[in-house]
């Protein structure tokens, strides 16, 4: 059978049964985005990325989702996308997925005028120590900070992801010197403001700002991720912040049809850019299900005029 449109998601999310209020908002999520494609006109199913039984030749378009265990099996992900981008179209496209997996992109956003944290990148199987690490730190962008955040440049779901007090910097050393050997790293100076008033996450259709959610990490914790008890809420921009957000999408190599701009005030009160999904982000239909119609129409658009 031929399909306009495949949802992908990873083994994890098939069941229809869902056994956790995580798995019932992704099915969700890719429910709501099903039903506006098909209100569209539009044959769609959803299918694991890595389901070995189906002809990919036999689908126009695969829309990603929640393909959220492509970082703990990053190889075999790699060769599927590679192979499967000859037999169908990705959306967003693999030029853009190529470049926004890796967070080395934040290289080229700074380079087109986006403000980010100050972010050291340590390359892998690079020699040195953590404590050399953060010296270079604070040289290379005189500064005086006192917490940094470690974590890994191909990621997701805070996977590694570090808050390292002055004071405990020898503690992290193995698990530092064990990530360095297998991948590339990223230092960054640690944002009390995302602790203090959260992060933003704008989404961004065919570079128009459709919602925004104001995530809030738990009592104690950093991270604003709902996997570690960070909670979600609606939030109303203000245009200085549409306007940062649209800045940061047109700053990518081409157009996405989709993305999530996360952004927040970093130490010197400035907006900056936490994170650009444009891969396989959440954007929280759930909580605006106008926004997963706006980018059906969109898709519809584009694909099949």
């Amino acid at each position: 059978m031929a399909y306009d449109i495949v949802i992908l998601t990873d083994p994890r999310y098939l069941s229809t049964d869902p056994n956790s209020v995580y798995v019932e908002n992704v099915l969700l999520e890719d429910k709501l985005i099903a039903d506006a494609l098909e209100k569209n006109g539009l044959n769609v199913t959803r299918k694991s990325w890595d389901d070995q039984g189906f002809d990919w030749k036999t689908t126009n378009c695969a829309l990603f989702r929640a393909t959220w265990d492509y970082f703990d099996r990053f190889e075999e992900f790699s060769k599927w996308l590679k192979r499967v981008s000859d037999q169908t179209n990705f959306i967003n496209s693999k030029k853009l997925i190529d470049w926004n997996i890796d967070k080395h992109y934040m290289q080229d956003l700074e380079s087109n005028g986006v403000k980010i944290p100050k972010t050291l990148f340590i390359e892998k199987d690079t020699i040195t120590t953590l404590t050399a690490t953060c010296s270079e730190f604070k040289t290379k962008f005189n500064s005086n900070a006192k917490s940094f955040v470690l974590k890994p440049c191909v990621s997701g779901a805070a996977r590694h992801t570090y808050k390292i007090d002055a004071d405990q910097i020898s503690g992290h050393e193995s698990i530092f010197q064990e990530m360095i050997a297998s991948e590339a790293m990223m230092l960054q100076e640690f944002q009390q403001n995302i602790v203090t008033h959260g992060e933003i996450s704008m989404m961004v259709f065919n570079g128009r700002f459709t919602h925004a959610v104001l995530k809030i990490a738990k009592d104690g914790d950093f991270r604003v991720q709902d996997d570690f008890g960070g909670t979600i809420h609606t939030h109303d921009p203000s245009q200085e912040e549409i306007g940062f957000a649209e800045k940061v999408v047109k700053a990518a190599p081409e157009m996405p049809l989709y993305a999530r701009v996360d952004i927040f005030k970093n130490n010197q009160g400035n907006w900056a850019l936490a994170e650009l999904e444009i891969f396989e982000p959440e954007l929280w239909f759930r909580l605006n299900p106008k926004a997963a119609e706006i980018l059906a129409q969109h898709i519809k658009e584009q694909y099949f005029p």
